[in-house]
């Protein structure tokens, strides 16, 4: 596939209390559980202020040129690492993401600088598509101190995709691929689901 895959393993996992992005799933990371998922993209590439931790994906790594300013700086990071335009990027706290909802989303791409899920009403700007071309826009919004996502889609032409766009998956498997873990028991309950489904 052209586009690149990004995966963010940033963030301080502060209210997990540990590595989100290194919590196993039946004997595999969850990292490396995205990872295989994303095999199929033109290239994965692996954003982190912490490369040594990851060195064992064998990955393409690169840390945020604006560290400590949370996932903007990651998004930025990867699409500048990025060989490709169009970019799927996941974060290190979603287990059950698919490469075939990642290709839906790319083959939506156009000439959209985005596309975004909006699922049960909430946006999944971490599960999301973006062009290699707002990297400028991203770094105004860095260098302006605005970092929420929210506030860099408001500047940009982005297709939001709702429920009804995912007519293919029913609502509980869209629940799953778009669960991310932040507390034990989230991390508890992808658990008991990735046994029951393996």
């Amino acid at each position: 596939m052209k586009a690149s895959a990004i995966i963010l393993a940033g963030g301080k996992s502060s209210r997990m209390g540990s590595n989100k992005a290194l919590l196993e799933f039946n004997n595999k990371t969850n990292i490396e559980r995205i990872k295989d998922e994303m095999s199929g993209f033109a290239e994965v590439i692996l954003v982190t202020n912490e490369p040594e931790t990851y060195k064992f994906l064998g990955l393409k790594t690169v840390s945020d040129e604006y560290p400590g300013l949370g996932p903007l700086a990651g998004i930025h990071a990867g699409l500048m690492a990025s060989a490709s335009e169009i970019n799927i990027l996941v974060a290190c706290d979603m287990p059950f993401v698919t490469s075939d909802l990642a290709a839906a989303l790319v083959e939506k791409a156009g000439s959209y600088d985005a596309v975004v899920p909006v699922i049960e009403g909430r946006q999944h700007p971490l599960f999301a598509v973006y062009r290699k071309s707002i990297i400028s826009r991203i770094e105004e919004c860095l260098n302006n101190k605005n970092l929420r996502i929210k506030h860099l889609l408001e500047s940009l032409n982005v297709l939001y995709l709702n429920d009804r766009d995912f007519q293919a998956y029913n609502s509980e498997s869209l629940d799953r691929i778009f669960y991310n873990m932040n507390h034990p028991e989230e991390y508890e309950n992808a658990k008991k689901w990735a046994e029951a489904k393996e």
